[in-house]
């Protein structure tokens, strides 16, 4: 695959975390690559197992402000958007990093905010049917996204399976990210529903975004990369040609039992990608963000609701 030709680079980036599973008033800002927000009492921030981020980007004098994922629930997101000014009813597209429920519960409340139809970039998967089947606990079926729903509340639907850009042009989704790493192997159990029958579902619809940052290298942002932080980073890399890494933030999803075994080449696969800053979020679980802190001092940041990332 030649390098994608439309990502233009982006001379600054701003990633704003809206909905996260953790938050701590007392957290310390590291000066020139995070912010905290200041200790108050009045505007207090919650959290909730979920993820959204506001990310703003800057290219050619022009900033754009991009939503990724809503987090669980709309009352959340909303909630941490106005405590935090962001100007939620401003932004100019939105990306929706997979269909779980977890990333879509705030999506018709956000397009609600707005007076005008808002681009929303996802996968065609991302609607389907699905379910978690536990062999020890039966099955549960999940939330499923409503295309009409959407559409009411003013989201302008542009399904897509492969990478396209946002922006003017300086922030890449990845659209559908290729498989190759040996030990990610996807989520045990989920299924969805497709041709009549319960099926495995690979989760095809799991994707991230990537910003080429002038003289930096490529952040990269997942919601929960359900398809490997590193086969993520590593196609990211193939579809820019660009390969230093600047930061890596999202959900990396090695929380659990099942994902326990996969820790640990996740972190010696990342120490060889080696990215100047690594932000753990959501469901990359508490064992796996201490582990990857200790392994990677000096790049690994742990997150909290609230937090502004600077890059450039």
């Amino acid at each position: 695959m030649t390098p994608f030709p439309e990502l233009r680079e982006a001379d600054c980036a701003e990633v704003t975390v809206l909905v996260d599973n953790y938050t701590d008033l007392s957290a310390a800002p590291i000066p020139g690559v995070c912010r905290r927000p200041p200790f108050s009492l009045t505007k207090t921030l919650l959290a909730e197992h979920g993820f959204s981020c506001l990310v703003r980007v800057t290219g050619l004098g022009h900033r754009h402000d991009i939503l990724v994922d809503t987090g669980l629930s709309a009352c959340c997101m909303l909630h941490n958007a106005r405590q935090l000014d962001c100007g939620i009813e401003e932004v100019e597209s939105a990306v929706l990093s997979h269909g779980h429920f977890d990333h879509t519960g705030g999506l018709s409340a956000v397009f609600m905010e707005e007076s005008r139809q808002t681009p929303l970039v996802l996968h065609p998967d991302a609607f389907l049917r699905r379910r978690l089947n536990n062999p020890e606990k039966g099955t549960l079926e999940l939330p499923q996204l409503d295309a009409v729903g959407l559409k009411k509340a003013g989201a302008d639907l542009l399904v897509r399976k492969g990478p396209s850009t946002l922006a003017a042009g300086h922030l890449l989704v990845t659209g559908e990210v290729e498989r190759i790493t040996p030990f990610e192997k996807g989520f045990p159990g989920m299924e969805a529903w497709a041709g009549g029958k319960w099926s495995p579902d690979r989760i095809l619809d799991d994707q991230a975004v990537v910003i080429a940052l002038k003289d930096k290298g490529l952040i990269v942002i997942s919601g929960c990369a359900h398809a490997g932080i590193i086969n993520t980073v590593e196609y990211a890399r193939k579809l820019t040609g660009i390969d230093h890494i600047h930061a890596v933030l999202g959900g990396f999803h090695l929380t659990g039992p099942l994902f326990a075994p996969v820790i640990s080449p996740t972190i010696a696969a990342m120490k060889k990608i080696s990215p100047d800053y690594l932000v753990p979020m959501h469901c990359t679980g508490w064992e796996a963000i201490n582990r990857f802190a200790a392994s990677m001092p000096g790049k690994c940041i742990m997150n909290t609701v609230g937090t502004t990332y600077t890059f450039g």
